[in-house]
Protein backbone atom coordinates (compact mmCIF):
# COMPACT_ATOMS: atom_id res chain seq x y z
CA UNK A 1 0.00 0.00 0.00
CA UNK A 2 1.47 3.48 -1.04
CA UNK A 3 -0.44 6.79 0.23
CA UNK A 4 0.57 9.93 -0.52
CA UNK A 5 0.77 12.19 2.17
CA UNK A 6 -2.12 14.51 1.69
CA UNK A 7 -4.13 10.90 1.92
CA UNK A 8 -2.44 10.43 5.40
CA UNK A 9 -1.87 13.95 6.25
CA UNK A 10 -3.62 16.45 4.41
CA UNK A 11 -0.56 17.99 2.53
CA UNK A 12 1.30 16.44 -0.09
CA UNK A 13 4.96 15.79 -0.68
CA UNK A 14 6.36 17.28 -3.70
CA UNK A 15 8.88 18.05 -5.57
CA UNK A 16 9.83 22.01 -6.29
CA UNK A 17 12.95 23.53 -7.15
CA UNK A 18 13.98 21.21 -9.82
CA UNK A 19 16.76 22.86 -11.98
CA UNK A 20 19.02 20.92 -14.43
CA UNK A 21 22.17 22.22 -16.23
CA UNK A 22 25.55 21.37 -17.98
CA UNK A 23 28.54 22.51 -16.51
CA UNK A 24 31.45 21.54 -19.11
CA UNK A 25 31.51 17.78 -18.01
CA UNK A 26 28.41 16.46 -17.28
CA UNK A 27 24.49 17.14 -16.90
CA UNK A 28 23.59 18.37 -13.20
CA UNK A 29 20.68 18.40 -11.15
CA UNK A 30 19.00 20.28 -8.64
CA UNK A 31 15.39 19.55 -6.14
CA UNK A 32 13.91 19.75 -3.37
CA UNK A 33 11.06 17.95 -1.89
CA UNK A 34 8.75 19.93 0.15
CA UNK A 35 5.96 18.95 3.17
CA UNK A 36 8.25 15.76 3.60
CA UNK A 37 8.41 15.48 7.32
CA UNK A 38 5.38 14.96 10.20
CA UNK A 39 5.64 15.79 14.12
CA UNK A 40 5.45 11.62 14.22
CA UNK A 41 8.34 11.36 11.50
CA UNK A 42 10.51 13.52 13.47
CA UNK A 43 9.92 12.34 17.24
CA UNK A 44 11.11 8.64 15.39
CA UNK A 45 14.45 10.23 14.02
CA UNK A 46 15.01 11.93 17.27
CA UNK A 47 14.13 8.23 18.80
CA UNK A 48 16.76 7.02 16.38
CA UNK A 49 15.03 5.08 14.01
CA UNK A 50 16.76 6.06 10.57
CA UNK A 51 14.61 7.97 7.59
CA UNK A 52 15.60 7.18 4.14
CA UNK A 53 14.33 9.23 0.88
CA UNK A 54 15.22 7.81 -2.18
CA UNK A 55 15.27 10.13 -5.39
CA UNK A 56 14.78 9.10 -8.51
CA UNK A 57 16.01 10.59 -11.38
CA UNK A 58 16.05 9.62 -15.14
CA UNK A 59 17.05 11.94 -18.51
CA UNK A 60 15.19 11.12 -21.39
CA UNK A 61 15.73 12.61 -24.95
CA UNK A 62 12.79 13.87 -26.83
CA UNK A 63 13.04 12.11 -30.59
CA UNK A 64 9.84 12.75 -33.31
CA UNK A 65 8.35 9.64 -34.57
CA UNK A 66 9.89 7.43 -32.01
CA UNK A 67 8.94 6.75 -28.74
CA UNK A 68 11.97 9.43 -26.83
CA UNK A 69 15.06 7.58 -25.43
CA UNK A 70 15.96 7.18 -21.50
CA UNK A 71 19.65 8.44 -21.59
CA UNK A 72 20.75 7.61 -18.25
CA UNK A 73 19.26 6.57 -14.80
CA UNK A 74 20.47 7.69 -11.40
CA UNK A 75 19.12 6.73 -8.04
CA UNK A 76 20.07 8.43 -4.60
CA UNK A 77 19.49 7.30 -1.22
CA UNK A 78 19.77 10.72 1.79
CA UNK A 79 19.60 8.82 4.90
CA UNK A 80 18.85 10.75 7.95
CA UNK A 81 20.08 9.20 11.36
CA UNK A 82 20.11 10.84 14.94
CA UNK A 83 22.74 9.93 17.61
CA UNK A 84 21.38 10.76 21.12
CA UNK A 85 24.64 10.17 22.77
CA UNK A 86 26.58 13.03 20.62
CA UNK A 87 23.46 14.58 20.00
CA UNK A 88 24.14 14.99 16.00
CA UNK A 89 21.79 14.37 13.59
CA UNK A 90 24.03 12.70 10.46
CA UNK A 91 22.39 12.48 6.73
CA UNK A 92 24.45 10.08 4.55
CA UNK A 93 24.10 10.12 0.59
CA UNK A 94 24.42 6.59 -0.83
CA UNK A 95 27.57 7.43 -3.24
CA UNK A 96 30.58 6.58 -0.44
CA UNK A 97 30.90 10.32 1.00
CA UNK A 98 31.23 10.70 4.64
CA UNK A 99 27.87 11.51 6.46
CA UNK A 100 27.35 15.20 6.91
CA UNK A 101 26.91 15.64 10.92
CA UNK A 102 24.12 18.62 11.58
CA UNK A 103 23.49 20.13 15.20
CA UNK A 104 20.32 21.14 14.76
CA UNK A 105 16.79 19.04 12.86
CA UNK A 106 16.05 21.48 10.21
CA UNK A 107 19.80 21.85 8.90
CA UNK A 108 19.54 18.01 8.93
CA UNK A 109 15.75 17.89 7.52
CA UNK A 110 16.67 20.51 4.63
CA UNK A 111 20.22 18.33 3.27
CA UNK A 112 17.82 15.42 3.73
CA UNK A 113 15.50 17.06 1.48
CA UNK A 114 17.79 18.27 -1.48
CA UNK A 115 19.36 17.35 -4.40
CA UNK A 116 22.40 19.70 -5.02
CA UNK A 117 24.45 18.96 -8.23
CA UNK A 118 23.65 15.28 -8.92
CA UNK A 119 26.01 14.04 -11.61
CA UNK A 120 23.49 12.34 -13.92
CA UNK A 121 25.46 12.39 -17.43
CA UNK A 122 28.31 13.49 -19.50
CA UNK A 123 27.64 16.73 -21.50
CA UNK A 124 29.94 14.86 -24.36
CA UNK A 125 27.78 12.24 -25.02
CA UNK A 126 24.44 14.32 -25.71
CA UNK A 127 23.18 15.78 -28.84
CA UNK A 128 23.50 19.42 -29.30
CA UNK A 129 20.88 20.70 -30.49
CA UNK A 130 18.63 17.97 -29.04
CA UNK A 131 16.09 18.40 -26.77
CA UNK A 132 16.39 16.52 -23.38
CA UNK A 133 14.05 16.43 -20.59
CA UNK A 134 14.71 15.09 -16.49
CA UNK A 135 12.27 12.87 -15.20
CA UNK A 136 12.39 12.91 -11.37
CA UNK A 137 10.38 11.25 -8.20
CA UNK A 138 11.09 11.28 -4.45
CA UNK A 139 10.00 8.03 -2.19
CA UNK A 140 10.44 7.72 1.76
CA UNK A 141 11.33 4.23 1.95
CA UNK A 142 9.50 2.11 4.58
CA UNK A 143 10.42 1.60 7.65
CA UNK A 144 11.36 -1.58 9.05
CA UNK A 145 11.42 -1.63 13.05
CA UNK A 146 12.06 -4.79 15.56
CA UNK A 147 8.95 -6.50 16.32
CA UNK A 148 8.66 -5.06 19.62
CA UNK A 149 8.48 -1.58 18.25
CA UNK A 150 5.96 -2.12 15.94
CA UNK A 151 3.63 -2.06 18.39
CA UNK A 152 4.52 0.60 20.30
CA UNK A 153 5.00 3.19 16.68
CA UNK A 154 2.35 1.75 14.77
CA UNK A 155 2.35 5.28 13.07
CA UNK A 156 5.09 4.30 10.81
CA UNK A 157 2.87 1.94 8.20
CA UNK A 158 1.79 5.33 6.94
CA UNK A 159 5.87 7.14 6.23
CA UNK A 160 5.57 4.71 3.01
CA UNK A 161 4.93 7.39 0.49
CA UNK A 162 6.02 8.93 -2.66
CA UNK A 163 5.88 12.01 -4.77
CA UNK A 164 4.37 11.90 -8.39
CA UNK A 165 6.42 12.03 -11.52
CA UNK A 166 7.91 15.78 -12.55
CA UNK A 167 9.39 16.72 -15.63
CA UNK A 168 12.06 19.66 -16.59
CA UNK A 169 12.90 20.70 -19.77
CA UNK A 170 16.34 20.91 -20.68
CA UNK A 171 18.38 22.48 -24.02
CA UNK A 172 21.67 21.30 -24.47
CA UNK A 173 23.99 23.56 -26.85
CA UNK A 174 22.86 24.33 -30.22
Amino acid sequence: LTLTLSDVFGREARLTDIRGFSDTRQVLVYAKVTNCFTKEMEQAIFAGIPTTFTFFVNLYEERDFWPDRRVAAVVVRHTLKYDRIRKLYSVSVGDGKEPVAFQELEAAKLAMAELNGVGLYPVGDLKRGRTYYLKLKAKLEEIRLPMRLEYILFFVSLWDFETDWHLHRLSIGS
